[in-house]
Formats: C-alpha cells, structure tokens, sequence
C-alpha cells in the first residue's frame, strides 16, 4: 500500500505496521537485544538516526517522542492555542537536533519503560485519530494550523512511516548480528 490518503487506510496502515512492528520486536533473540546497534560499517547509512540510536529502547523512545509532539501539537491547536508541531526552539531545518535531545533525555529510561510508553501514545494517537473525519484528516485547508499540507500526513508520519523506519532500522541490527 502507499502512503495513506484516507481514513481508512491511515488506520490500515499505522495499525498493520504496529503490528509487524511487535512482531518483529518479539522475535529478536536475546544476542540481538543485547548488542548495541552499530551501523559504522554500511557507508550508505549516512543519516544522522544510525548513529544515534544504540538499542531497541532508543527506537521506542524515539516513536514515543513523535507520539507526544503530534498529541501536543493538535491538543493545543485545538484549544486554540497555535503551536508549531516541531517545538521552539527547533524547525524543520534543526529537527535533528531535537531528535538527539529526546535521546539524551531517555538514556536512563529502561527498556520495559519505553516499550509501555510507546505502546500506551501509539493507543492514544489512534484515538485522536478515529475523532477525525476522513475530510478534517485528509483535505487541504480544513484547519489553518496544518499549513499547506493535510492533518492526516502529519499521522501517517509518526505512525505508519515511522514504524516503518523503525522495522527498517530493527532489520538491518539483525542482519549486522546474523553476520557476527
């Protein structure tokens, strides 16, 4: 399926990647719990999150994170008080650097911990969802806070593209494992 452009497929796909998501997750081997992320070694992961993230935890934390800015971003709007969704003092351009101060902001949190935190926002992201309409979600214009793109995007991104980065990242951890 592509990305969503309804309704309908918006909770398809967040619903179905979460639970390819878990899926995975409950399959890794106590080896690959273990060992620390590191994609040093694969030139063509040059993006910033391959070196940040260290563990499953990192991952959790990270979707977790996403979760919150998103809850945050339309409650507040919502009561009328207009918010940026990527928080002061970070933009579109410096979002990375965000990224890094929710890992730091975790490296202390347990693995269990994030897990339940995510699993819990993930619960609470798809009720927000379902009290949308298909055109409050996907048409253009419907709310003024959303800019020039549609309130549904912003979902698809902390949702079903998200927890594809993740199963791509998960993925590529345990084929570094399988080649050790």
């Amino acid at each position: 399926m592509g990305r969503a452009t309804t309704k309908s497929d918006l909770i398809t796909a967040a619903g179905g990647n979460y639970e390819k998501l878990e899926v995975l997750i409950s399959e890794l081997t106590e080896q690959e719990l273990s060992t620390p992320f590191d994609f040093s070694g694969d030139e063509k992961k040059k993006e910033a999150h391959w070196k940040r993230d260290k563990n499953l935890r990192d991952i959790f934390i990270h979707l977790y994170e996403w979760h919150q800015l998103l809850l945050k971003w339309v409650s507040s709007n919502q009561k009328g008080d207009s918010k940026p969704f990527i928080p002061e003092p970070y933009n579109w351009k410096t979002y990375g650097a965000m990224n890094v101060e929710f890992w730091k902001k975790h490296q202390s949190t347990p693995l269990e911990e994030a897990k339940n935190m995510f699993e819990k926002s993930h619960i609470e992201v798809m009720k927000l969802a379902e009290t949308f309409s298909n055109e409050e979600l996907f048409s253009k214009g419907v709310y003024k806070w959303v800019g020039g793109s549609t309130l549904g995007s912003y979902f698809v991104s902390v949702t079903a593209s998200h927890y594809d980065w993740a199963m791509k990242k998960i993925k590529a951890h345990k084929k570094n494992c399988a080649n050790m």
